[in-house]
C-alpha cells in the first residue's frame, strides 16, 4: 500500500503547484507559466537522486534506446498537458481548470488496457468509472454557461497528454537494471533535463521577454518549480509500483485541496455540484484502493 501514500504526497504537492501556477498565469504567458514548473526541478531531483544512492548504493544503470524514447515522449507530453492546464486556468475558473484535467485517469485505464498490457480489476475500473462521473460533475455536468465544447475539448486533450505522460513514465521505469525508487529518479531526472531544456530552448528563440518575467517573480517561480518535484518524485514512485489508472483516480482527491485553496486562498465561490463531486471522488478512491 505504500503507492497510497506516495499518491497523497503528489497530491498535496500538486495543489500547491497547480495554485502557484493559476497566479502565475495573470501576469506571464502560457510557456512561461509552464517553464516555472521546470526550470529549478532538475537541481532537487538530482540532490534526491544522490540522497537514495547515499543511502543503499545501486548501480549506474544502462539506457536503452527503449527507455530514451520513453522519457522523451513523457517528457514532451507532460509540457503539452501542462501548457493546456494553464489555458484552462485562462478560460475558466481555478477548480473548474483542475478538475477537467482529472479526465486522465480514464483516459489512463483505457489506453493502459489497450495498448500497455494493464489488467485491471472489476473494482478497479468501477473507481475509474465513477471518478469519471466525478469530473463531469465537477465541470458543471454540461449545465448551461458551465461547459463550452471548447472548454471540454482543452480539458480531455489536457488528461489524454497527462495520461500517456504517466504510462510513458511507468514503462520508462520498468526498463532501467536498478530497484525502486532507484528507478523511477532515474526517469525522473531524465524527464525534468529534457523538459527544461525544450522549453527554455523554444523561450529563448521565441519569447525571450518571457525570462523577465520569470525573474520578476523569481520566489513564484522557485516555489512552482520546488512543488512540482517533490509532486513528481512521490507520483513517478507511486506509478513505478502501481496501475496508473489507479494511481491516478486515488490523486482525484486533489479536487478537496483545490476547493479549498480555490475558496480561501484565491478567494472563489464553491458550487453545489462541487461538493457532490467530491462524494464521488471519494467513493472512487475507496473502490480503487480495495481493487
Amino acid at each position: 500500500m505504500s503507492w497510497v501514500f506516495f499518491t497523497l504526497g503528489a497530491v498535496v504537492m500538486q495543489t500547491f503547484r497547480n495554485a502557484l501556477q493559476s497566479k502565475l498565469s495573470v501576469n506571464m504567458s502560457t510557456s512561461g507559466v509552464t517553464l516555472a514548473r521546470f526550470l529549478f526541478a532538475p537541481p532537487i531531483a538530482l540532490a534526491y537522486l544522490a540522497m537514495l544512492y547515499a543511502l543503499s548504493n545501486q548501480i549506474i544503470p544502462e539506457f536503452t534506446f527503449k527507455f530514451v524514447s520513453f522519457v522523451l515522449l513523457a517528457s514532451v507530453m507532460q509540457i503539452f498537458a501542462t501548457a493546456l492546464m494553464v489555458i484552462l486556468f485562462k478560460q475558466k475558473n481555478f477548480a473548474v481548470g483542475a478538475g477537467l484535467a482529472k479526465s486522465e485517469a480514464l483516459v489512463a485505464g483505457v489506453l493502459g488496457t489497450l495498448f500497455f498490457g494493464s489488467q485491471l480489476s472489476l473494482f478497479g475500473w468501477l473507481g475509474i468509472l465513477i471518478g469519471g462521473a466525478a469530473v463531469f460533475v465537477l465541470s458543471g455536468g454540461g449545465r448551461k454557461g458551465e461547459l463550452s465544447l471548447k472548454i471540454l475539448a482543452i480539458g480531455l486533450a489536457c488528461g489524454s497528454c497527462f495520461a500517456l505522460t504517466s504510462l510513458f513514465v511507468r514503462e520508462a521505469s520498468h526498463l532501467i537494471n536498478v530497484p525502486f525508487p532507484h528507478s523511477a529518479a532515474w526517469v525522473l531526472l531524465w524527464v525534468l533535463c529534457i523538459q527544461t531544456t525544450l522549453l527554455v530552448s523554444y523561450i529563448a528563440v521565441k519569447n525571450r521577454s518571457t525570462f523577465v518575467a520569470l525573474k520578476n517573480n523569481a520566489k513564484m517561480t522557485l516555489a512552482t518549480s520546488a512543488t512540482s518535484c517533490l509532486g513528481s518524485i512521490c507520483w513517478f514512485s507511486a506509478m513505478a509500483l502501481h496501475h496508473v489508472a489507479y494511481v491516478k483516480t486515488l490523486g482525484q482527491v486533489e479536487v478537496l485541496f483545490t476547493i479549498l485553496i480555490a475558496t480561501f486562498w484565491l478567494k472563489q465561490k464553491v458550487k453545489k455540484h462541487e461538493l457532490i463531486g467530491l462524494l464521488l471522488i471519494a467513493a472512487a478512491a475507496v473502490l480503487v484502493m480495495w481493487a
